[in-house]
């Protein structure tokens, strides 16, 4: 093997600290100890078993720590002078690395891990560091000890000593504590205690990460379900994929299956496959397979225990199965610490943790989750329970409530009849009424017609046929209509509809004068012509006709406005219910044929005729398609009063998907409001919940989530918004070119704010590219420039370089955006040098010709406004403060040019490939330019100052550079006089004082 030289183990160390986390990094960073032992570099291994102990921290394999720690402290033994202050400094941190690695290792006798408690205090008071890091260290101990009074006698020790520069981070501390807070049933102390970490005040590493899925239970035990679907959202962000955080990723799995989330669960586990093989930290591997057992268990329950999942140690596994391999090993770990503690504790907590029950039934998340495929047997429900007898009194309450609903056409109805269904099976046959389970098979037979069922129309007619032979002629002229409509969805011969729907309009009026439902069946079957009839015409007439919203919309309005207008005079007194349907279905008339203000006060009737009669669940579609058209037409006010009363009457509606309209439709107006984000995010998230149960996840859920983030982000909640997003983006990216741009831009700027510019101008470049084919340039041009921006910030500058040239490109088609190619100019101009290794003098003088460009396209417009016969101030002023700008970012390369070849020359290194620089001539140029651009911008008045003084500043401190300081404070001193000088509330608040600040430090 060829040994390594110093040089290339010093490569590889700094190559191995920006690695990700992870086995390779620490295969490499051992291979790289060995090379410095190798060539005998003592302070070359150090750095190399320093390196080394990091790379394990940050895994799975932490607990791999304690072998090179121990060699580095027996380096630091041998000869302490060897280690500079900051390399003895980070030896000591890591004592408590390592007395928590000895800990978590079960096969470290308990001797041994006391023993190096006392090492560790023994050598910090030494050190003169505080025995604060030892108290805590001893805590949790203690505690897994089973060793109650000591451990809270630590805890005590451990807050009252002193913080010192060897003692944890806050956020890390307030972890600690608020951790002890729980074992103790203090879930709101420790929730308390957490709050700066929660908050944001206090950060490190792995804060809050680690925090936010730690207080997902204490926030579900304490019913602050907001909070913990928040923090599970963001959380789960900041985990995702990362090895040393896996113990929070069970967290995040166990939270899932306790809140009715367990697909969302299945989901997580799915995407840490990789690590649920057994890991080198088994206490890491307890925590997360903890979590995981949790979910297993809970599926198993639903009925799911056969469904495939994830391998473990490469054998497919079902998920009862796994459930027994991961509880099997994870006791074996557990009773393993046991042995070493001589207490059951470490077991008895594993098992109360993976035997708990759900907190919710379901907490809805707002990120999208597969739901789970049918469960192939659930082992809760024993099959004798599904016929147990029901008492004859229980039964004759239920089906009386279910004939009353089932007149008050109730949305309960149809659950009322299931269940009497249930029900009714679970008895003999000969024990049934004959009218019961008439009514029985008619709730089957029009279930069956709505879910267009192949033998809807036959179990129809024997639902007819057996109405007649008990004599309830009204049921079976009702199945009569029944049949015509089923008829009508089957798309059966025009003829043959209209003869079903007069032989049940025949079948109505044949009914006994002094049947109370006659003129209902009546009533009923005339509508129903009315509706179905204009569907057939529109079929008769071709296709050029063809319907456009089902029944009753075709292109016939004015005889369908005509016939239903004549139905609501006929029933408005007698049938106030009909009436206000057919109202319904002449607004929607109204508004195919483009006329919305009709339609208005029609949809507004039908809904307050729905109400009036008791029956408020009817009025909600009209209530909604009302504030769809009001909102069309900017009258926001009036738009959410409907939508808050479609809400209103839809308390007893049972349809997911009307739910999930309602709610979508009141979140799409809130969210035009200023001030209503939050509640707005509140009916988005359930929208999407609603939708999710009537299978449309895909479809409405995907429009309720994308609204649900814009909320977020309205709200400043960037990572819960883009969490949502990135979950239902396939769905979105199928609803059109237009929306599939649109949301890759929104999530764009979602990781703009997150600080993760290379994702960012990931989407924006995949926005551009649907854009690529339309024929407007300036989406593209703008996508292609938002993209060049990210691309600058990651410091990925030839891929920047090439996106800003193409945006340029685009913009210079339109012709029509001047300010936009100049900022893209400038843009360019500042990487050229950047993108330049040794920054030469090509690369200096391509900047200064990218800057002289902008300026030129900014007077070229200037110009094109002067030549105008009415030039707009308003459109020139922008382009003369541009210009300025331009003038001012010159100046500020030139200041780079003669900045980077002073530190050239004091590096010994001459100019480089910089060429000659006359330094002089360089800061009078400044000079020039700043002048001319703070005068610009004094010509474009008060609105101006902080730029104007910005350019005075830089002039002034310039010619400080040259020795002209008398000159410079001349120049500043004129301005702060001007500014005095000005009226009231005219300058800035503070620009004088930043003004007379930089005076008199220019004087100083």
């Amino acid at each position: 093997m060829t040994m390594l030289t110093r040089e290339e183990i010093e490569q590889g160390l700094v190559e191995n600290r920006n690695s990700p986390n992870g086995t390779a990094r620490n295969a490499h960073a051992e291979v790289l100890v060995g090379a410095a032992e190798a060539i005998g570099d003592g302070p070359l291994f150090h750095t190399a078993l320093d390196n080394l102990i990091n790379a394990y921290l940050w895994s799975a394999e932490s607990s791999k720590m304690l072998v090179p720690f121990a060699r580095l402290l027996q380096e630091y033994d041998k000869d302490p002078g060897a280690f500079d202050r900051w390399e003895a400094h980070s030896l000591f941190w890591q004592f408590k690395w390592v007395a928590t690695a000895i800990g978590d290792s079960p096969e470290i006798p308990l001797q041994s891990a006391v023993g190096w408690l006392d090492e560790m205090e023994r050598r910090y008071r030494i050190a003169g560091y505080s025995e604060r890091p030892v108290r805590e260290s001893e805590l949790w101990l203690a505690d897994a000890m089973g060793d109650d009074d000591r451990a809270e006698g630590a805890h005590r020790a451990w807050l009252a000593a002193e913080r010192d520069d060897m003692s944890d981070c806050h956020a890390c501390e307030l972890n600690g504590q608020g951790a002890y807070a729980v074992l103790r049933g203090e879930d709101a102390r420790a929730l308390e205690l957490w709050r700066p970490v929660l908050a944001g005040e206090r950060t490190c590493a792995e804060e809050p990460h680690r925090l936010l899925a730690t207080s997902l239970l204490p926030l579900l035990r304490l019913g602050r379900l907001d909070e913990a679907r928040s923090h599970h959202v963001r959380g789960y962000r900041m985990a995702r994929g990362n090895e040393s955080l896996l113990p929070s990723i069970g967290k995040h799995i166990e939270f899932c299956a306790l809140s009715g989330n367990e697909s969302r669960g299945l989901e997580i586990l799915a995407e840490h496959a990789a690590h649920v093989n057994p890991l080198v930290n088994v206490d890491d591997q307890l925590a997360f397979h903890g979590g995981i057992l949790v979910l297993l268990r809970r599926l198993t329950e639903l009925g799911h225990g056969r469904s495939p999942a994830v391998p473990y140690e490469g054998v497919p596994h079902t998920v009862s199965e796994l459930y027994e391999v991961l509880r099997a090993s994870s006791l074996a770990i557990a009773h393993r610490f046991d042995a070493r503690n001589g207490t059951t504790r470490v077991s008895d907590r594993f098992l109360a943790r993976i035997g708990r029950e759900p907190l919710v039934d379901v907490l809805p998340l707002g990120v999208r989750s597969s739901a789970l495929p049918q469960p192939t047997a659930a082992v809760t429900a024993p099959a004798a329970a599904a016929v147990t007898p029901v008492p004859a009194a229980d039964l004759a309450e239920l089906v009386e409530r279910a004939r009353q609903a089932r007149e008050q056409r109730h949305p309960a109805a149809d659950a009322l009849w299931a269940e009497v269904g249930v029900r009714v099976d679970a008895r003999p046959a000969d024990e049934v009424d004959p009218l019961l389970a008439a009514d029985v098979a008619d709730h089957r037979a029009l279930t069956a017609a709505r879910g267009g069922a192949d033998d809807a129309a036959e179990l129809l007619e024997a639902v007819r046929d057996r109405y007649r032979e008990l004599r309830q002629a009204e049921r079976a002229a009702l199945a009569e209509l029944r049949l015509a409509s089923a008829a009508a969805q089957s798309g059966a011969e025009p003829q043959r509809i209209r003869e079903l729907l007069a032989v049940a309009l025949k079948a109505a009026e044949g009914l006994d004068a002094d049947e109370p439902l006659r003129g209902r069946r009546i009533a009923l079957a005339e509508l129903s012509s009315i509706r179905v009839e204009s569907y057939l015409r529109s079929l008769e007439e071709g296709p050029e006709h063809e319907h456009l919203h089902g029944p009753g919309q075709d292109h016939g309005h004015g005889e369908l406005a005509a016939e239903l207008g004549a139905f609501v005079t006929a029933y408005e007194e007698a049938l106030p219910d009909l009436a206000a349907e057919a109202e319904e279905m002449l607004g929607r008339v109204a508004l195919s044929q483009g006329d919305p203000e009709r339609a208005l006060p029609l949809l507004a009737a039908s809904a307050a005729r729905a109400v009036a009669a008791g029956l408020p669940w009817q009025a909600v579609d009209a209530l909604v398609l009302r504030a769809g058209v009001l909102m069309s037409l900017e009258r926001a006010e009036e738009a959410q009063e409907a939508a808050r009363s479609a809400l209103e009457h839809s308390a007893e509606v049972t349809e997911p998907e009307t739910h999930g309209v309602v709610r979508l439709t009141l979140a799409d107006i809130l969210l035009r409001r200023v001030d209503a984000a939050a509640e707005a995010a509140e009916h988005a998230l359930t929208a999407a919940h609603w939708f999710d149960q009537a299978g449309l996840t895909a479809d409405g859920g995907a429009q309720a989530r994308l609204v649900l983030a814009r909320a977020y982000a309205r709200e400043g909640r960037h990572a819960d918004a883009a969490e949502v997003l990135q979950s239902t983006l396939p769905d979105l990216l199928e609803h059109g070119e237009g929306q599939a741009v649109s949301v890759r831009e929104f999530l764009g700027d979602l990781l703009r704010q997150l600080g993760d510019p290379r994702a960012a101008a990931e989407q924006y470049l995949l926005a551009a590219e649907v854009a690529k084919g339309w024929q407007d340039t300036r989406p593209q041009a703008a996508l292609a420039q938002a993209a060049a921006e990210q691309l600058s910030a990651a410091r990925l500058d030839q891929e920047a370089t090439a996106a800003y040239e193409r945006s340029l490109e685009l913009f210079r088609v339109t012709g029509d955006a001047p300010i936009a190619e100049v900022r893209i100019l400038r843009s360019l101009a500042w990487l050229a040098p950047r993108g330049d290794a040794n920054a030469t003098a090509a690369a200096w003088a391509r900047a200064r010709e990218l800057m002289e460009q902008a300026s030129g396209v900014l007077e070229a417009a200037l110009a094109e406004h002067a030549a105008n016969a009415e030039p707009s101030e308003t459109q020139a002023s922008p382009l003369r403060a541009e210009l300025a700008q331009t003038w001012l970012q010159l100046a500020q390369v030139l200041d780079w040019r003669v900045t980077s070849h002073e530190q050239s020359e004091d590096e010994g290194d001459g100019d480089g490939d910089g060429g000659e620089v006359d330094v002089e001539a360089l800061r009078l140029e400044e000079i020039e330019l700043t002048a001319r651009a703070g005068e610009l911008y004094a010509e474009l008045g008060p609105n101006h100052l902080g730029d104007r003084l910005q350019c005075v500043q830089y002039a002034a401190w310039t010619e400080q550079e040259i020795g002209r300081e008398d000159a410079g404070a001349t120049r500043l001193a004129a301005l702060v006089e001007e500014l005095r000088a000005m009226p009231e509330g005219v300058v800035p608040d503070g620009l004088v004082e930043r003004a007379q600040s930089s005076l008199d430090s220019l004087r100083s």
